[in-house]
């Protein structure tokens, strides 16, 4: 199953099946032809940072961020040639017009600091081979993450493409953001929901529980009355019919 996540609203807005025989890029323009998506960023890992894709997210009136990974091959080696010359400057990127943005958080032991550079620079966008084949390329991107551990520290670089502006904030939040479906979701249906341990094969019982498993983590998350847990908030649905029926009707504006 391919999912489309609003992160803003932390709700599963749309999904669809991977079919046997084939991989998830399949499934991204299915969900990208039922979306209204205008207006909005849509982010994706690196198995969708494809040419076609972009030239899809922006003839539908929206942003891309893509993640760029070894897959990509010239693109990936063109942009990680840029940022490492620039770090290997006494001053990085004092000699060029960029944004810097970063993040810290600290939990459990563990500090993060994550650090966003972007270029935006036409004749820096010129270094990317082929990079004209990108709709609306604008900017490049490097997040680069750093771990504190008690006995050990770890930094990894990850690089994006982008049709927005240079702005680190907007960019920095967009890649954090893209990860929520990881906890909000598929943690949650995993842990909580027990997708994992089902045992349907049947037929379509299989994608349309799955379906039913959204609609109703959407429905429990945003029923707002209760301040239980999402598993308490389960729980409290089974016991009560007045409370079920208060999260199938949704939140009340």
């Amino acid at each position: 199953m391919v999912s489309a996540w609003a992160a803003a609203n932390r709700v599963v807005l749309a999904q669809t099946k991977v079919d046997d025989k084939s991989n998830e890029i399949t499934a991204v323009p299915e969900l990208l032809n039922v979306l209204e998506v205008a207006g909005c960023i849509v982010t994706l890992d690196a198995l969708g940072c494809q040419k076609e894709l972009a030239r899809m997210i922006r003839a539908k009136g929206a942003d891309y961020v893509l993640a760029v990974k070894e897959n990509q091959g010239h693109l990936y080696e063109d942009i990680k040639d840029l940022f490492d010359a620039e770090f290997e400057q006494a001053v990085p990127f004092a000699g060029i017009v960029h944004d810097y943005d970063h993040t810290v958080e600290k939990d459990h032991g563990r500090l993060e600091i994550r650090h966003c550079w972007t270029i935006s620079e036409l004749e820096y966008l010129k270094y990317i081979r082929n990079g004209e084949e990108w709709d609306g390329l604008a900017t490049i991107v490097i997040v680069r993450t750093e771990r504190g551990f008690d006995d050990r520290r770890e930094t990894e670089d990850r690089f994006y493409i982008s049709s927005l502006p240079g702005n680190a904030q907007v960019l920095l939040n967009a890649t954090r953001s893209h990860w929520g479906i990881e906890n909000c979701v598929h943690w949650v249906l995993d842990v909580i929901f027990h997708e994992d341990d089902s045992r349907m094969r049947t037929g379509n019982s299989q994608h349309n529980f799955a379906i039913l498993r959204r609609i109703a983590l959407n429905l429990i998350r945003h029923e707002q009355s209760c301040k239980r847990s999402i598993k308490g908030k389960r729980l409290k649905a089974g016991w009560s019919e007045d409370y079920l029926l208060k999260v199938l009707n949704g939140p009340v504006n």
